[in-house]
């Protein structure tokens, strides 16, 4: 098969990340696979696994882009693409338009909801069982449920920490708990105000704990005054942003306890680290026996019902008698490792995409003739795009619209 994979971003992040892992794990089940994506931090992984990659037509400023679209149509022609592989929703309807039944559109949803302007025709993977029977229930035909992968043989507990407490300035002496991920106001914000609040809390009191914050974005402003406050509060360098990292791997070996979501979350437990699940609105519960199965039915993440001061409250009781309990560490340290490589391993789920790239070859020439999903799409994304536009007006747009929790209400989706 040939394939072109599309990432919504080249930012560092869990969709994008999964799209690429997953690229080359395809790739190496033979098959010919080649990255179409604008610049970005994640241009460096592409070319580490040895991915052939085309850059965007730079005259896109917005999407989905009819420039796009046109450049999909003409690589399926030239390369002659048997799949065109879309990760969220603007790649996977640029994907489905440049198909017109002579190549396989497939999309990737790792959002927290499906957009409900998606071709219903078009086949779909996505990260949830949840949001799987929501896409079902809503009639899309081909619903696909693929798990975020982890690349379990590189990111393991054999994994060498290197300096990493050391050129961040951390305590070698005390536990650390990390947390990886993006610095930005959807789905992130919130917990990690709430961690850094947890953190100076504890430490105030003598408990030992610091935390590593690995990651930038458009919160760091505000992620780094409530860490002044944690460390004010505490008396000590309690918590530290360490920036962006093109390789996170040392940050995650180096913790004694994780806190994260979605694939940072499963990331963590690579490398058999106790993991606190992060969401919204307060919520924070510690991976464990009892918790297991909610987590595989509705993903790596959950909303509570209290605010940014009740989760601090709630993250400083899950710490405080995991910090001073090595053995429970370890303990859920090889759950978490034991779950992932039985899973959700990089390989398992390569073998999957390949099955649902057949299938959709399969039924290729269905997607041209489509065009009541042809006509829904492009109303519904117009419809989207003046919402967007109102709510940017008001000044309370979402930057990942469909990662937001008011649009997974809208769309019927939850986590």
């Amino acid at each position: 098969m040939r394939i072109l994979v599309y990432p919504h971003s080249m930012e560092v992040g869990g969709s994008q990340l999964n799209a690429v892992e997953l690229a080359a794990a395809v790739r190496n089940r033979g098959h010919e696979v080649i990255v179409i994506s604008e610049a970005g931090p994640l241009v460096g992984v592409v070319d580490r696994l040895g991915l052939e990659r085309v850059p965007v037509d730079p005259r896109a400023a917005r999407r989905p882009s009819p420039t796009i679209v046109r450049q999909l149509r003409g690589l399926a022609r030239e390369r002659r693409l048997d799949v065109l592989h879309g990760y969220e929703w603007p790649p996977g309807v640029e994907a489905f338009l440049a198909a017109r039944g002579e190549v396989a559109p497939v999309c990737t949803v790792m959002s927290m909801a499906v957009a409900p302007f998606l071709p219903r025709a078009m086949p779909l993977l996505v990260g949830t069982e949840e949001i799987r029977g929501a896409a079902v229930v809503a009639r899309y035909r081909s619903v696909t449920l693929l798990e975020p992968p982890v690349d379990v043989v590189a990111n393991a507990p054999s994994f060498p920490a290197g300096d990493f407490r050391a050129a961040h300035g951390l305590d070698p002496d005390l536990p650390l708990v990390v947390v990886v991920c993006r610095l930005v106001a959807e789905l992130k914000l919130e917990g990690l105000l709430a961690a850094c609040d947890a953190v100076g809390a504890l430490a105030a009191v003598g408990t030992p704990v610091q935390l590593a914050i690995v990651g930038d974005g458009s919160a760091r402003d505000q992620v780094a005054e409530a860490a002044g406050k944690a460390n004010a509060q505490a008396g000590r360098r309690a918590v530290v942003l360490t920036g962006q990292l093109s390789d996170p791997r040392p940050a995650y070996a180096a913790a004694d306890v994780m806190l994260g979501m979605g694939g940072s979350a499963l990331r963590a437990l690579a490398f058999a680290k106790p993991l606190i699940v992060q969401g919204e609105r307060g919520f924070w519960s510690l991976l464990t026996p009892a918790t297991q199965p909610v987590f595989l039915r509705q993903g790596w993440y959950g909303v509570g019902s209290d605010g940014r001061a009740a989760g601090a409250v709630r993250l400083a009781e899950i710490l405080r008698p995991l910090l001073a309990d090595p053995c429970t560490r370890t303990e859920l340290g090889h759950l978490g490792r034991n779950l992932v490589v039985d899973r959700f391993s990089l390989q398992a789920a390569a073998a999957l995409q390949e099955e649902v790239y057949a299938a959709a070859i399969a039924d290729a020439a269905r997607y041209g003739r489509s065009t009541v999903d042809t006509t829904r799409t492009l109303a519904g994304v117009a419809r989207h795009k003046l919402g967007r536009k109102w709510q940017r007006w008001r000044g309370s747009a979402a930057a990942d619209d469909f990662n937001a929790v008011a649009g997974r209400v809208a769309t019927g989706g939850r986590n």
